[in-house]
């Protein structure tokens, strides 16, 4: 069976290569290249993981291939990242790359290669049903990436890491002599990677500053604009302790009249929601019963252990009652459901209700 596995150029994907070829898979190679621009040193890192990929690949001795996805990821992720953003919302490129990208632009290249399945790096597991389970790491498991994958979509699919601890991957790696058994675990914002990313937004959308005020309406700053700043953040506001001298917080976005709400003490009421609600909805496998409220578990933030949940599914939209208050939740960020080990779906947070 031919199987194309998506190569990043890091140790996951170079192991789940080399593992697919000793299982005896006809294993090819392909690079995605899906963001064109040099970072804000003028280094394109994209060159050097395409080197890492061939050195990988000449290594195991699989052929290799490089694609451009960049007009792909433009229109399909990125445009929209950038609306979300304009919206005064914060939202998860990585979510729909996946979709988009990995599982629909590159599940297509695959498929024209002659491949019957394509593999990725990533650490979750799917069984023959089309379910999405998480990784057996729990400090590495990426399902919550993966949520808006469709169970047609993941039986095409193959996670060879997904069964692994990460130590185990790069003990492999270091094993077989594979020249990224040591190289760092990239991080930063999908393909866009490391770099100042309030820098690089004001690149693309012009910053509008505004007043930062208490929920009492006194002005105690200026922001830079909206769209740099999250539910929850305190860094970077510029503003000390003032009165009792706790740390001040973002609590809200007043976006008809341009203003950041803040308020002291990182336990503010207003940083909590008892309930929420989600659109854009989607489902790996089965929907949810509809208008019938079903206990699971939630995780709203990738690093977020699970939170219990009441949902009821209403047909368009999720609507969350939670075990215990959440704590700067933020619209625009993904709401995924877990059953256990399985992922069931999610949707992307909309309104909150204190």
């Amino acid at each position: 069976m031919r199987v194309v596995v998506g190569m990043s150029g890091g140790v996951d994907s170079a192991v789940s290569a080399l593992l697919l070829k000793r299982q005896g898979y006809d294993v090819v190679g392909v690079f995605m290249k899906n963001w064109e621009e040099q970072d804000e040193n003028g280094v394109c890192t994209s060159e050097s993981d395409w080197r890492d990929v061939q050195a990988v690949c000449d290594l195991i001795d699989i052929p290799y291939y490089a694609v451009n996805f960049a007009r792909e990821y433009w229109d399909r992720v990125f445009s929209l990242f950038l609306s979300e953003y304009r919206a005064g919302r914060t939202p998860n490129p990585d979510v729909l790359c996946n979709r988009e990208i990995k599982f629909r632009a590159f599940l297509d290249f695959a498929l024209q290669l002659g491949a019957e399945k394509m593999a990725t790096g990533h650490f979750v597991r799917s069984d023959d049903a089309g379910h999405l389970l998480r990784g057996v790491d729990p400090n590495k498991d990426q399902s919550y990436f993966l949520y808006m994958l469709h169970e047609n979509q993941l039986k095409k699919a193959l996670f060879p890491v997904g069964g692994m601890t990460k130590t185990q991957v790069r003990a492999l790696a270091e094993e077989a002599g594979l020249p990224v058994s040591r190289k760092k675990d990239s991080t930063g914002v999908c393909f866009i990677g490391e770099r100042n990313f309030k820098k690089f937004l004001q690149g693309f959308l012009p910053a509008q500053p505004g007043d930062m005020v208490t929920p009492d309406g006194e002005k105690v700053g200026r922001h830079d604009g909206l769209m740099y700043y999250t539910l929850g953040q305190r860094r970077g506001l510029g503003i000390g302790g003032r009165g009792d001298g706790r740390s001040f917080f973002v609590v809200d976005k007043d976006l008809k009249n341009n203003r950041l709400i803040v308020a002291q003490g990182e336990d503010h009421p207003l940083l909590y929601s008892r309930a929420a609600t989600a659109g854009q909805v989607t489902f790996v496998g089965s929907e949810l019963p509809k208008n019938t409220p079903c206990h699971v578990t939630a995780k709203f933030r990738y690093r977020q252990p699970d939170q219990g949940t009441t949902v009821t599914w209403d047909g368009e939209t999720l609507h969350f009652v939670f075990d215990t208050p959440q704590r700067a939740i933020t619209p625009g960020q993904s709401a995924v459901l877990y059953d256990g080990d399985e992922c069931l779906g999610g949707g992307i947070l909309d309104t909150m209700e204190r």
